[in-house]
């Protein structure tokens, strides 16, 4: 089995902190090629997640690490030249890697280590690396602590971390929030992870003469029963890092400066990350971001993977070819903060209205209410727990995706 043992490489690029020797990190490549890309999955989801985007990127789903030498695929010569070289990695808590049981050694930070420590494992000096949710979170992380490691930055699906995850307030996501929390089957799980995953146009589609819903529900129940449970460590570990996630000024600031492209990609019926808060992260890393709206909800790679893919081989190619951030961007130019005041003061004097706080206290009075949503959440977690008995409680992984953020 292919495992990289974090903290053992000799030279680690990132010496401020020590990184945990008991953690392994399990992981597969697919296909080869002169062209590394290095994929960081979201909560709670295995590597398996990313098959749409592997097979869109290979051309295949075959690992080359796979135990059957009659299935192994093998690369080399001609056959790698212009090609690419994949490696899809099941985060700390999940899958087939170490669950480590204290939350504290679960953050975007220390996760980034594991990704830094898994590229100098395979011997890569620089690489693509595209993540999804809470693994564009721990991308962000990567970027703006090695920067001069990463040749783009492909971030689907993201938020700031912190209160930017919660969904928005209305009736369905409070009733979807209530079902995960309570889900305890297969069936259970299945049933809510298809409503937080895909658009509900998606999933009342009809394939043949069966809804996809009906479809995916199947495949659902029998991934998670087929590859086990997560570890409620695991699950609790990684809600926590992304809760405690912030990209801080200078970190974005690092990121600007380094010479690489950037992709922000969103569904924009993602019900978990809110597209308003990614469209602000892609404001943020401007001039050097370009934003991807696709119609689809938070597992946008399988709803629309051809457009995902499509996307991405555009940010190769625009990184091979050293485009400028100017020629890359497709976001307007970003004013300074007293400008964007002035002209609001402006057209709102024209229009002969009258400059409010009305906005602002929404604003307030909207983040107020996500704070006490999210404690409600916790309380409930809590008293959950309270009654659970001495056996877990386990949380279930999809074949697909499994992630709520």
């Amino acid at each position: 089995m292919p495992f990289c043992y974090v903290g053992t490489q000799p030279s680690s690029p990132v010496a401020d902190a020590p990184l945990n020797n008991d953690i392994k990190i399990f992981y597969r490549t697919y296909g080869g090629g002169p062209t590394k890309v290095l994929l960081i999955i979201g909560l709670a989801a295995t590597h398996e997640a990313w098959g749409p985007q592997i097979k869109g990127l290979t051309g295949t789903t075959v690992s080359n690490d796979d135990d059957d030498d009659d299935v192994r695929v093998v690369w080399s010569g001609e056959e790698v030249n212009g090609g690419i070289h994949v490696c899809a990695f099941d985060n700390r808590g999940v899958g087939r890697s170490s669950v480590a049981v204290s939350k504290s050694e679960y953050s975007t930070k220390i996760m980034a280590k594991d990704a830094i420590a898994l590229l100098d494992h395979l011997g890569w000096k620089k690489a693509h690396v595209f993540g999804h949710s809470m693994g564009a979170m721990i991308a962000c992380k990567v970027a703006a602590m090695v920067p001069d490691r990463v040749l783009s930055l492909a971030l689907l699906n993201v938020t700031g971390g912190g209160f930017q995850c919660f969904p928005k307030l209305d009736q369905k996501t409070i009733s979807v929030a209530y079902r995960f929390l309570k889900a305890k089957t297969p069936e259970q799980r299945a049933a809510v992870d298809l409503d937080t995953h895909y658009s509900q146009e998606y999933l009342e589609e009809y394939v043949g003469t069966d809804k996809r819903r009906a479809i995916l529900y199947q495949q659902y129940v029998k991934g998670i029963s087929t590859t086990g449970m997560q570890s409620n460590y695991g699950f609790d570990g990684q809600l926590n890092a992304c809760w405690t996630h912030k990209m801080t000024e200078t970190e974005i600031e690092v990121i600007k400066s380094a010479g690489f492209l950037v992709s922000v990609i969103h569904g924009r019926h993602d019900i978990i990350a809110q597209i308003y808060y990614a469209k602000r992260l892609a404001e943020r890393l401007h001039p050097v971001a370009r934003m991807v709206d696709l119609h689809g909800g938070h597992l946008v790679s399988h709803e629309r993977p051809e457009e995902v893919n499509q996307a991405l081989f555009d940010l190769i190619k625009a990184s091979e070819v050293n485009m400028s951030p100017h020629d890359w961007t497709n976001l307007p130019k970003k004013e300074s903060w007293w400008n964007e005041k002035r002209v609001l003061i402006i057209t709102n004097i024209q229009a002969g209205r009258n400059v409010s706080l009305n906005g602002c206290m929404l604003e307030k009075l909207h983040l107020c209410l996500l704070y006490f949503f999210g404690l409600l959440v916790l309380a409930f977690e809590y008293g959950r727990k309270l009654l659970r008995s001495l056996k877990p409680t386990q949380v279930g992984v999809s074949p697909s995706y499994i992630e709520s953020q």
